[in-house]
């Protein structure tokens, strides 16, 4: 691990890690990041988790959604009738 103390630089990218990750950095900065990460592990440790946070978090949105009749049974289940709404009609049709 390189030797770095955290200064004023780890600070003002930390402002911009969310736009870096999502590709939506300006070029220029992009550039001035990359070379700050290259001598600093810490804000590499930062990056490489935030990308891996919005992975895992990707991911999870893309599962599919508990179809209508099962969440009827559950909800039913668990006493939760009044919560049931819209499953609950989309069933019965």
């Amino acid at each position: 691990m390189k030797d770095h103390k955290h200064d004023e630089n780890c600070h003002h990218f930390l402002d911009s890690l969310s736009d870096y990750v999502d590709g939506e950095l300006k070029a220029e900065l992009c550039q001035e990041l990359e070379r700050h990460m290259a001598d600093c592990d810490d804000c590499q440790i930062v990056i490489d988790t935030l990308k891996k946070t919005v992975s895992l978090y990707k991911e999870a949105a893309e599962e599919p959604a508990i179809p209508s009749d099962v969440r009827v049974r559950l909800f039913r289940r668990l006493k939760l009738d009044d919560y049931l709404g819209e499953a609950q009609k989309e069933v019965a049709e």
